[in-house]
């Protein structure tokens, strides 16, 4: 089966993290200076009082994430998502600090299984043979 939504387009800066998605496991960019995790991996700090924001690297992240916000989707946006729908999008909060735009996999979607603050735990689909999205389930 064909992949039939977006693909994300890794460039130079975000290799790695795309890389390290294909292998199950979750990388965050992290400055040396501010001591924080960040996302999306970009190789200059976000923090813009940071006196060396080109001094990062990165880190393996835990997995472990609690939703912070989340909507279900009934309508398509996109024909790619017909299928899929309803679906939850949503940003989680990585046990490392930064926020993360994702999707919740969970069967029937609703307000009486999804609760803002519950665990989650990072899973990979792969949509190409160089592509896996991080998603998250709960746990």
């Amino acid at each position: 089966m064909t992949y039939k939504k977006p693909i994300p387009m890794p460039q130079g800066e975000s290799d790695f993290y795309w890389e390290k998605a294909k292998a199950g496991e979750l990388w965050l960019r992290y400055c040396n200076t501010c001591d924080d995790a960040y996302f999306y991996p970009t190789d200059i700090c976000r923090n813009l009082d940071c006196s060396h924001p080109r001094d990062t690297g990165w880190r393996k992240a835990s997995g472990k994430a609690t939703l912070f916000t989340y909507g279900i989707v009934h309508r398509a946006p996109h024909p790619g998502f017909v299928d899929d729908v309803p679906y939850v999008t949503a940003i989680v909060e990585l046990e490392e600090g930064p926020k993360m735009p994702t999707n919740i996999v969970i069967d029937n979607p609703s307000s009486d299984n999804l609760k803002i603050g519950m665990d989650l735990e990072v899973v990979f689909e792969d949509i190409t043979e160089e592509i896996a999205l991080p998603k998250f389930k709960p746990i």
